[in-house]
């Protein structure tokens, strides 16, 4: 299961949703602005709070990063 932890208002977290799904890549959005329980686990994966994050299946990018986001898609 691949996660983006996200805010509403980042613009790089609204490339990196557009992004991934233009690619056909599905994934399930946390808002760490209202979820508590997201935010402490962006925290845990990440060791900071800057959004976005994508954990693909434990492989964490942080920021929107195409070429990492393509060079984990080509592995999968």
């Amino acid at each position: 299961m691949i996660k983006l932890y996200s805010t509403p208002t980042c613009p790089y977290c609204k490339m990196a949703k557009e992004y991934l799904k233009k690619k056909g890549v599905k994934f399930i959005d946390f808002n760490v602005s209202s979820d508590e329980k997201a935010r402490k686990e962006l925290f845990e994966k990440s060791k900071q709070l800057g959004v976005p994050v994508i954990d693909f299946n434990g492989e964490i990018i942080i920021g929107f990063d195409k070429e990492a986001i393509d060079n984990v898609l080509k592995r999968k």
